[in-house]
C-alpha cells in the first residue's frame, strides 16, 4: 500500500506552499482646463435661377462662374416672357462666397482675431479658477472644483491577488 501511495504522489505533487498574496494601491489625480477653439468653414457662392414662361437674354452671372459681374458685384438678369398675356413664375437666389483667407497669426498660442467664414463654431477657453487636485498616502486623493470648462478626476485603485 506504501508503493502505491509513493506511485500516486508522484504523479499529483502538491506544492509546500501555494500561498501568495499580493496588495497594490494606486492613487491618481487628472486636472484639465479646456482650451480656446475655433472650427470655420468656408461657403462657396452659388446662384440659382428657375421658371415658366419666361426667357432671359442675360443672366446674372455677368462674367464669371462665381456669379459675380465684371466689376465684381452681383449682375443683372434680364428677364422677359416668353407667351405674353400668361402666367409666368421666375425664382432666383444668390450666395455670394466668403473671400479665401490665406494666412492666420497667432501669439502666446491665442488667435487673437480668428478669420471667421460663413459656417463657423468658437469654443471659448475653461478658466482653472481654484481647480486643484491632492494626492497623499494616508488617504484617498482630493480634488477642488473650478472654473467653467474645466474637469478634476481623482481615483483610488485597489488591487488584491491570491495565488497569482
Amino acid at each position: 500500500m506504501k508503493k502505491l501511495l509513493l506511485v500516486f504522489s508522484l504523479f499529483f505533487a502538491i506544492p509546500a506552499s501555494a500561498a501568495e498574496i499580493t496588495s497594490k494601491i494606486t492613487d491618481s489625480v487628472q486636472l484639465t482646463v479646456q482650451g480656446t477653439a475655433v472650427q470655420s468653414t468656408r461657403v462657396g457662392a452659388s446662384y440659382s435661377i428657375s421658371g415658366s414662361n419666361v426667357q432671359f437674354s442675360a443672366l446674372g452671372l455677368g462674367n464669371n462662374s462665381f456669379g459675380l459681374g465684371a466689376n465684381g458685384a452681383y449682375g443683372d438678369t434680364t428677364p422677359s416672357l416668353t407667351n405674353a398675356g400668361q402666367a409666368f413664375t421666375f425664382s432666383e437666389s444668390y450666395t455670394a462666397a466668403d473671400a479665401i483667407v490665406t494666412s492666420q497669426s497667432a501669439a502666446n498660442g491665442t488667435i487673437a482675431a480668428p478669420n471667421l467664414y460663413g459656417n463657423s463654431t468658437t469654443q471659448l477657453g475653461g478658466s482653472a479658477g481654484s481647480l486643484a487636485g491632492t494626492l497623499s498616502n494616508t488617504s484617498v486623493p482630493t480634488v477642488t472644483a473650478g472654473g467653467p470648462g474645466t474637469t478634476a478626476t481623482g481615483q483610488r485603485t485597489i488591487e488584491l491577488s491570491v495565488f497569482k
